[in-house]
């Protein structure tokens, strides 16, 4: 009987855990190139001093969905949406790098390329600064090219170029920030292949729908657990029951 306990009991607390998850990424499904996260469970042994027949529920991967997301046409200069596998690279105030999909880029009072969380967006040679009374054209490969708005409008000028990575996604982890970053820390070498469409922004990856039948699917199976217990708890009062006659 406390075997059913246990798995009960472990599966009913990480289900909850579940539950979290797929709630953060409904409230994220409007988040621009959002991933959504993945959890799995699995049965081990509780280990001791007698032989290892209870079995407990944990989480055996915490993942993400790298699938791409919905691109939407916002005809923004300044909105950039990745196109098939990979990442802008950002510059974090410790000086490290983290990566996201998130395009909609915006300059700060200095000029200065960031995220809408004004983080620095990295280019090639640091951060990428945007000169005052221009217009900003963002080219397939990442290079951004500043126009006047008054003069010669011939005179076009290269003033860098986004850092597009790819490193493998099992070698990305994503962080409280919602950013990601390599496992070890050390920053990801620009890849050439990694391009990007100006003038659009990647939607959340997360499926509404799924996520809403998930959340149903993992009702029941709370309450399951909870029948569970309730029955384990019954089984032993009968139980107790039982051996109080016979004594």
């Amino acid at each position: 009987m406390d075997r059913m306990i246990y798995t009960a009991m472990t599966g009913a607390k990480h289900i909850l855990e579940q539950q979290a998850t797929v709630s953060q990424n409904l409230a994220n499904a409007s988040t621009t190139g959002f991933r959504a996260q993945v959890d799995a469970f699995r049965a081990v042994p509780v280990q001791g001093a007698d032989l290892p027949t209870r079995a407990y529920v944990v989480d055996a991967t915490v993942g993400s969905n790298f699938a791409p997301g919905p691109i939407e046409q916002t005809g923004r200069a300044l909105d950039v949406a990745v196109q098939g596998d990979g990442w802008l690279a950002v510059q974090m105030p410790d000086g490290s790098e983290a990566y996201t999909r998130d395009g909609n880029l915006k300059t700060s009072e200095n000029g200065v390329l960031e995220t809408q969380g004004g983080l620095p967006i990295a280019g090639d040679g640091g951060p990428i600064s945007i000169p005052p009374d221009v217009k900003v054209a963002i080219a397939k490969d990442g290079t951004i090219s500043a126009v006047p708005t008054s003069g010669s409008v011939a005179a076009v000028t290269t003033i860098g170029r986004l850092k597009l990575v790819n490193p493998p996604t099992d070698n990305l982890v994503r962080g409280d920030d919602g950013l990601f970053r390599t496992r070890d820390g050390s920053p990801a070498d620009a890849d050439p292949n990694v391009t990007v469409a100006s003038g659009a922004l990647e939607g959340s990856n997360v499926n509404v729908v799924d996520a809403m039948v998930d959340m149903i699917g993992l009702a029941r199976q709370f309450e399951m657990h909870m029948s569970l217990l309730k029955n384990a708890e019954s089984n032993e009062t009968k139980a107790s029951q039982i051996l109080s006659l016979n004594g």
